[in-house]
């Protein structure tokens, strides 16, 4: 088993061939939502700029097809794990409820439900619900040994007591500014368009990585995307393991990976 390594290809077949069992401490997982199948362009908002709605093939799934899926890796995942270990998942309320039914019937415990404030969130279109200004992230522990970080955490959380001392970091994430990642830290495409729809924030996966794993420890995530949670386990000193399908996107995580460790090299010498 290589660390530092990105593997190519489907998620549930790479960590059953090349994934010993009970060897990863920390998984992040960004799974297909299955949001997509309606395009929607909003290139003239005056809100925020362009919207354009998620509309990937990956992303389209029958729900049977996607449960039976979401247990196939959600196992992959569980075998994966130490007895100590640790796996958060990114959802919407779109998949909440399936994923942590199949969590709890695998037999992790839930231990928390992160809702993430997205500040840059998408307009309601149809003006029949609420804003949709949230994600989630469910953190499920395997055995009863897990990792929390509780004092680093708290020494990462910008909000203060009335005495100035550190404050615990609550379960609302409201500290990433930009969580529809914008600015230098998106990638994009020649177009002027994402190269990836849900690239995470790099400060979410730091709370994450930080929280649940210390310095030499092995963080695994099955959809890997453009490697930020490589890049940041990188920058944490956490040794890492990437498993994506798409080619295309594991190019662009290799070059971005080589950049960081091509500052790095820079920094030290």
């Amino acid at each position: 088993m290589k660390s530092n390594y990105i593997y190519t290809g489907d998620c549930i077949e790479t960590m059953n061939t090349s994934i010993n069992p009970g060897s990863i401490d920390l998984i992040y997982a960004d799974p297909p939502y299955n949001l997509s199948g309606k395009p929607l362009n909003l290139i003239n908002n005056t809100t925020g700029g362009a919207f354009y709605k998620m509309n990937e093939d990956w992303d389209t799934w029958d729900y049977d097809e996607y449960i039976n899926f979401s247990e196939l890796w959600l196992t992959q995942c569980f075998n994966a794990l130490k007895e100590s270990g640790s796996l958060y998942i990114s959802c919407t309320y779109h998949n909440v409820g399936e994923l942590a039914f199949i969590g709890k019937k695998l037999g992790l415990s839930l231990k928390n439900i992160l809702t993430w404030h997205k500040s840059n969130s998408m307009p309601s279109i149809t003006k029949r619900v609420f804003t949709h200004s949230t994600e989630f992230v469910c953190w499920f522990t395997k055995g009863k040994n897990w990792t929390y970080n509780y004092n680093e955490l708290k020494s990462l959380n910008p909000e203060k007591t009335k005495d100035g001392e550190c404050k615990q970091m609550r379960d609302f994430i409201n500290i990433v500014e930009t969580p529809i990642v914008q600015g230098k830290e998106r990638l994009k495409s020649q177009n002027g368009r994402a190269s990836h729809p849900t690239q995470k924030p790099e400060k979410l996966l730091e709370i994450i990585i930080k929280a649940s794993s210390n310095k030499g420890e092995l963080v695994l995530d099955p959809f890997f995307g453009t490697g930020t949670t490589g890049v940041v386990a990188e920058q944490l000193n956490r040794r890492w393991i990437g498993i994506e399908v798409n080619q295309e996107y594991v190019h662009l995580a290799k070059k971005r990976i080589k950049e960081l460790s091509c500052q790095k090299q820079l920094q030290l010498s």
